[in-house]
């Protein structure tokens, strides 16, 4: 799929997202090494910090169904007075690290793609030691 269609489905998925505190809605699509898609959206608690991004939602659904091997994940924003990407938060990065994710594609406010190496995104993510 293309960037641009892979945000397409990131925003579909965040049609879904429960987000009545901040109203920043996000969705997100993580695809398996054997190209399946796996959607996610964030969801808020009145508990918080206890909600969950949508990039571990998507990451979720692939390990449910037991997809570990994670390539791409495109993430969108709406319903936000965002006026730049919005690019996943340091736990997500650091998820997206460890299930392989190389490839990171954000939605840019003008609704174009950009496109970024996770290891832009995160330089020194924590490996296991097993993994040295």
């Amino acid at each position: 799929m293309t960037p641009k269609e892979l945000l397409d489905a990131a925003r579909t998925a965040a049609e879904n997202a429960y987000a009545p505190y901040s109203g920043f809605r996000v969705g997100a699509v993580i695809v398996a090494a054997d190209g399946t898609m796996y959607p996610g959206v964030n969801w808020e608690s009145a508990a918080y910090p206890s909600g969950v991004c949508a990039e571990a939602s998507a990451i979720s659904a692939a390990v449910t169904a037991g997809r570990t091997e994670l390539i791409t994940v495109a993430v969108a924003c709406i319903d936000a007075a965002a006026d730049e990407e919005s690019f996943p938060c340091g736990q997500c990065r650091q998820r997206l690290h460890e299930f392989g994710v190389h490839e990171v594609i954000v939605a840019k406010p003008d609704g174009t793609a950009g496109t970024y190496a996770l290891s832009e995104l995160l330089p020194h993510g924590f490996r296991l030691q097993a993994d040295s």
